[in-house]
Parts: C-alpha cells; sequence; structure tokens
C-alpha cells in the first residue's frame, strides 16, 4: 500500500488529519497530522476482502454531467448573442422561462444558469455555452504506481519555473 502523503510503499497505514484533511499516511508522516483516536489501522490483510460498490442510474449521470463546462466568457456569449438576434432582456427570458433579473444578472456573470437553461440559451441563441472538458494524464514519479501529493506540488513547483 501507498502512503497517500509521501507516496513510499508500506505494509500499514494511519489515518491522520493534516490540515483538515483525512488522509491514510505512512508513520513517518503521520508525524505532519493528528493520528485519528479509535480507528482501526489499515493493513494489506484488511484490504484483502473485496468490497463491492454499487454505482446508482442517479450517480452515474452526475459524473457525466462533469465532462462539459461553461465557456469561460459565458456571459458575454450570451449578451452578444442576445444583441445580433435583436432581443431584449425581457423577450429573450420569456423565450427561455427566466426572469428579466436573471437574464440580467446571467450576463453581469453575477448568476451561473443553470443546465436546463444553458440548453434553452443555445437553442435560441444559436451559441454553444458548454466545451468539453479536457482529460489530463498525468504520471506518477519513478517506481511509484499512485499520484501523490507530492507529485502535484512538483508539478505546481515545475509550472511556476
Amino acid at each position: 500500500m501507498q502512503c497517500e502523503l509521501c507516496g513510499k510503499e508500506t505494509r500499514s497505514l494511519k489515518t491522520v488529519i493534516i490540515d483538515g484533511v483525512e488522509m491514510k499516511v505512512c508513520s513517518e508522516c503521520a508525524v505532519y497530522g493528528k493520528v485519528v483516536e479509535k480507528k482501526k489501522e489499515i493493513t494489506e490483510r484488511s484490504l484483502s476482502v473485496p468490497r463491492k460498490r454499487i454505482v446508482s442510474k442517479v450517480e452515474d449521470e452526475i459524473f457525466k454531467s462533469f465532462k462539459k463546462v461553461l465557456v469561460p466568457d459565458w456571459n458575454e456569449k450570451i449578451r452578444k448573442a442576445r444583441v445580433k438576434k435583436g432581443l431584449t432582456r425581457e423577450e429573450l427570458g420569456s423565450k427561455v422561462g427566466e426572469p428579466t433579473v436573471a437574464i440580467a444578472k446571467m450576463e453581469n456573470g453575477e448568476l451561473r444558469p443553470s443546465d436546463e437553461t444553458i440548453k434553452k440559451l443555445e437553442k435560441v441563441l444559436g451559441i454553444t455555452l458548454l466545451q468539453e472538458v479536457e482529460e489530463v494524464h498525468i504520471e506518477p514519479s519513478k517506481g511509484r504506481s499512485a499520484f501523490t501529493i507530492g507529485d502535484l506540488i512538483r508539478m505546481s513547483r515545475h509550472k511556476e519555473e
């Protein structure tokens, strides 16, 4: 098993809280947090029994919805498309079933439209407000089978340079 902080392979992990986050770490990294009392220590033996996870249809739909996000300039796209079509905020609101105030707040970037409203806006205005999420593949450090927080810190420092 690997420590979630340093990535070191170990036979047992301790559950600790580091900066408010519960983590499974090796005994060396446990000094950086507060050990969670009365929790069973995780060992390879305790993980040997396979556990069945049932994913509901609702969870599946939620994860599918994370594959698309609003484009960065969504509020400007809405405003420009409305003006180009010659619609007032009131007219656009009636076409998509939103009050004029909500349309104004969306155009000002103060209110994120719901997924349902996004679809209606795209259809009425002939624009695209959602884009596919780009998948990022990250390789763990040499000799490790999983990505650790240490890898993330190294990547962050590398980008700053």
